[in-house]
């Protein structure tokens, strides 16, 4: 491989890395938005907010992002191909995301409702004090997953043309012939950013925890670091004094 083509990957990386933290950010938005919005005790709002759901989880994501950049411009608004994909995936992904803030929220106690209410917190601090705060831990895990699951959803995006990892390995298939190598060489870029994403996912999850006073978990997942035990043994069921 010569240098250009390496700086073609490191392009394609780049531009990865971006549409990945756009569409994100775009995502998190409508997932606690929408997710929020499917707990009110507002009918009307459950509805649009079910419907919402429903429309963007039930529809393809490539359909979505191409009538976005092909379709759209026919009713008078033309968007960049890095826009178009950054919304679709945001507007896909946040609508699964949204289902993951509803049932972490719907996990949390009722008595830590009535608790707050007899506390004299209003609305809003009852959601980001009492209700988010618990229920972050238990969404990460989750949204780990639809991060991944996004950034790998990326790939579409060569479609629109757009230089990112997989769109730039194609420009470099098609200088060197090497189908095998390329295509090798993006597994593992494509695994070195997921990688990179999961660690930094646990460790929020570990300092989402912390503010509540919780122990994280012991990890047995790949390259993770088990803490020593400390301390002695529990006895045996039944067992008597030593």
């Amino acid at each position: 491989m010569t240098g250009a083509l390496w700086e073609l990957f490191f392009k394609g990386v780049w531009i990865t890395v971006q549409l990945t933290v756009y569409s994100a950010a775009l995502a998190a938005a409508v997932a606690f938005g929408v997710g929020i919005a499917r707990t009110s005790r507002l009918r009307v709002v459950r509805f649009l907010s079910g419907a919402y759901v429903e429309i963007f989880r039930g529809t393809s994501a490539l359909v979505l992002m191409f009538w976005l950049f092909f379709a759209l411009p026919l009713l008078g608004w033309q968007l960049a191909g890095v826009w178009a994909g950054t919304l679709a995936l945001g507007l896909s992904y946040g609508a699964y995301g949204s289902e993951v803030v509803r049932g972490a929220l719907g996990a949390v106690a009722p008595a830590q409702r009535e608790a707050a209410i007899a506390l004299s917190f209003t609305p809003w601090q009852r959601m980001r004090k009492v209700f988010l705060s618990q229920a972050l831990p238990e969404m990460m895990p989750p949204f780990t997953n639809l991060l991944i699951e996004l950034l790998k959803c990326t790939a579409l995006a060569s479609l629109l043309s757009i230089g990112e990892l997989t769109f730039e390995a194609k420009l470099a298939r098609l200088s060197t012939g090497e189908s095998a190598q390329v295509y090798g060489i993006i597994l593992v870029l494509y695994f070195v950013i997921a990688f990179v994403v999961t660690r930094i996912m646990r460790l929020a999850e570990r300092r989402a925890k912390a503010s509540v006073g919780r122990a994280p978990e012991i990890s047995g997942g790949l390259f993770s670091r088990t803490p020593a035990v400390t301390g002695t043994a529990a006895p045996a069921a039944g067992g008597g004094k030593p």
